[in-house]
């Protein structure tokens, strides 16, 4: 028991033990309040001077970039001053400088009217009598015109007057203001004269006793001597006349064996005009229509001109020639339908050459910048050449002066040509446009204009330029779209006129698709329609020819061709620019002497090519469709279309190349199936050929049965019905 209590005690004791040493522990470990507060003090100075610290960084901060903003600002209040005073100074200088520009045009033009004074006192004192007189006469008929002009106001009330009584009439006639006419009874003898042969029961004859011819005998003689009675003697004249008149048109009309060659031009009647008209395959519509030219000597041009033709070589007229010329001369607007090659330049030159002729030539100093009388527009820029060749051919004798304004020249030297001076402007669309925009040329004057090959123009998406030329001319003197317009006489008013001459529009295609339709209908005045033979269809003279082929085999094929020995020149067409380029440097390797033409070459390169093969240097001329208009190069023997054309249209203007001027040709195309969108067409023109066999490969061909894009359905009966 006793050391059961003393072990209690020693526990309790060594309890007691640590609990003490844990507690001094703990209590070693808390801190005091002192040192608490101690603690607090330093942590609370030490925040103290970093945030003072911090606060110093955060001030210098703010000084620093409100010491940047003030040079900032203080920078753009100087900037801002030197450009409001530089400002003001370039006013001044601009204000200083127009004030001298204005001082120095003034005194230009003073001196300029000073020269032009003494220029005109000089002319008028060198002047020939005749040419002052001819002056003297042109100023006095512009001083009528311009007194006639006065007129215009009682003109228009006159016809505001007869359209009141017009529509007055229609109202009367269909709105019930006009009685209905009723048939009038002759109840008395006063029409006894009306009826002279009636039949009379009294005398011979060889039907119950009348005889009708005797009876009409004696009424004839008893009417005719008292009529002679009555009449005076201006009647009985005026009679002679009507029956010398109707005995001659008898005489006319009788039936005359003779072929209208065979006679002279006061010979010729209607039937002989239509049998011509028919030989040269002449077809007009529109209005009073002129009789063709037989020859140049017979029909009245002006000598000069005739010396001119002459020169030229132009022996006869060509059928478009012989319609059209007389239609122009008459100053009316012309749409002439004819195939390439038909001499349609000459058709539309010789008209504005008499016409030119009759004007006072343009003159640098005095009237140049009024522009020129005329304006022909080409599609490219190889047809604008060969028409400028054309013109000068025939102009430079009269001293008429010709510039072709087109693309790949300079347009600062085209300018000077145009401010010296010139009477005829030939020119493509896009680069005419340019030239008017620049103030390069104005056309003030102008009342001639030619569209040739117009169906091309408008393929070539030039007919909004076409119709913003046509708008830059002065629509003062446009025709009237009445019957007036088909009068020779009201047309050929102030024809010797520069400018009170009516506007005369010409038109030359090869086929007329409605956009054609569509300008002519904008821009013509009742129009003359000229169609010379097959229009839009195959030359007569040339013989077509196709081969149906993989594209693989035409290399091949086509040196086949050309070793059959056809006569050079030839073209070949080609679609693709590359192609050209490629199948001409092959055909260069095999020995043959070939050049190219086509969009990617340029002006100066495409004059050579062509002038080479006009001139014998080259034999094969392989092109795109940019050769397939307008252009002519005399005695080419084939063309070989290596890819077929697009469309119909461009296939016909190719071939066209050759058969030119009455003379033969051959047109040969290599087919694959990517052309079986023309198949169709294709065989109707094989089909309208005379020369032409239209192969049985092609006449067979599924795809040239029917027109692309036919639906085709069958017939009831051939339907298969199945129950």
């Amino acid at each position: 028991m006793a050391a059961d209590s003393t072990d209690k005690k020693d526990a309790e004791s060594s309890g007691t033990k640590d609990r003490e040493r844990k507690s001094s522990r703990e209590r070693d470990r808390k801190p005091s309040p002192a040192r608490k507060r101690h603690r607090s003090r330093e942590r609370n100075r030490s925040k103290s001077a970093e945030r003072d610290r911090r606060m110093k960084d955060k001030d210098r901060d703010k000084e620093r970039d409100r010491d940047k903003d003030r040079e900032r600002g203080r920078k753009d209040r100087d900037g801002h001053r030197r450009d409001k005073d530089r400002s003001k100074r370039s006013r001044y200088a601009i204000k200083r400088r127009e004030q001298q520009t204005e001082e120095r045009r003034r005194l230009l033009e003073e001196e300029r009217k000073k020269r032009r004074m003494f220029q005109d006192m000089g002319r008028k004192m060198l002047e020939d009598p005749q040419e002052r007189e001819r002056r003297e006469r042109r100023e006095r008929m512009e001083r009528e015109n311009n007194g006639n002009e006065d007129d215009d106001g009682r003109q228009k009330l006159r016809e505001e007057k007869d359209k009141s009584k017009e529509l007055h009439a229609i109202k009367e006639r269909y709105l019930g203001g006009l009685k209905k006419r009723r048939r009038t009874l002759n109840i008395y003898h006063w029409n006894t004269y009306k009826e002279k042969h009636h039949v009379q029961l009294y005398g011979r004859g060889f039907i119950a006793g009348i005889d009708l011819k005797q009876q009409k005998r004696e009424q004839s003689r008893f009417y005719g001597d008292l009529m002679e009675k009555r009449r005076t003697l201006e009647e009985k004249e005026q009679e002679e006349t009507r029956l010398k008149k109707m005995r001659k048109k008898e005489a006319k009309q009788r039936w005359d064996d003779r072929h209208w060659s065979q006679k002279k031009l006061d010979e010729m009647t209607d039937r002989d005009w239509r049998i011509f008209r028919e030989d040269y395959s002449i077809t007009t519509k529109g209005g009073k229509i002129p009789n063709p030219i037989r020859n140049w000597k017979e029909y009245s041009l002006p000598a000069h001109i005739v010396e001119v033709i002459d020169k030229c070589g132009y022996k006869d007229p060509t059928p478009i020639q012989r319609q059209a010329i007389p239609i122009g001369l008459q100053n009316r607007d012309i749409i002439g339908v004819a195939e390439t090659g038909s001499g349609k330049t000459a058709a539309f030159l010789i008209p504005l050459l008499v016409w030119i002729t009759t004007l006072p030539k343009i003159e640098r100093i005095e009237d140049s910048d009024q522009g020129p009388y005329a304006v022909i527009l080409a599609p490219t820029r190889e047809l604008a050449q060969q028409i400028e060749e054309e013109t000068i051919k025939f102009g430079k004798p009269l001293g008429i002066r010709t510039v072709a304004v087109i693309g790949g020249i300079s347009r600062e030297d085209q300018g000077f040509r145009l401010r010296m001076g010139c009477e005829i402007v030939i020119a493509t669309p896009g680069r005419l446009i340019d030239v008017l925009e620049n103030r390069y040329l104005v056309l003030g004057r102008c009342t001639y204009v030619v569209l040739d090959e117009a169906d091309r123009m408008i393929d070539m998406g030039f007919e909004p330029d076409v119709q913003k030329i046509l708008e830059y001319i002065p629509v003062t003197n446009q025709k009237p779209d009445t019957e007036e317009a088909e009068d020779p006489e009201k047309m050929m008013m102030n024809f010797e006129s520069g400018k009170h001459k009516y506007r005369q529009t010409v038109m030359f295609t090869a086929t007329m698709p409605p956009a054609v339709e569509r300008l002519a209908r904008s821009y013509l005045r009742r129009p003359a329609v000229v169609y010379i033979g097959s229009a839009g269809k195959p030359h007569e003279r040339v013989e077509q020819k196709v081969l149906l082929m993989s594209e693989g085999e035409k290399r091949k094929k086509l040196l086949e061709v050309l070793s059959h020995g056809f006569e050079p020149p030839i073209i070949i067409f080609v679609n693709q620019k590359k192609g050209c380029d490629v199948l001409a440097k092959s055909l260069e390797k095999m020995g043959y002497n070939a050049c190219t033409l086509h969009g990617g070459k340029g002006q100066e390169q495409r004059e050579f090519a062509l002038s080479n093969l006009k001139a014998g240097a080259k034999d094969i001329l392989v092109a795109t469709d940019v050769a397939g208009r307008g252009i002519d190069i005399h005695d080419v023997s084939m063309v070989l279309n290596y890819d077929m054309a697009k469309n119909i249209e461009d296939y016909i203007h190719r071939i066209g190349r050759t058969g030119r001027a009455g003379k033969s040709g051959v047109a040969l195309t290599f087919l694959t199936k990517e052309d079986s969108a023309v198949f169709y067409d294709l065989k109707q023109a094989f089909l309208e050929s005379p020369v032409s066999t239209c192969p049985p490969e092609l006449t067979n061909h599924p795809d040239a049965q029917h027109k692309p894009g036919t639906i085709l359905t069958k017939k009831r009966r051939e339907e298969t019905i199945f129950a």
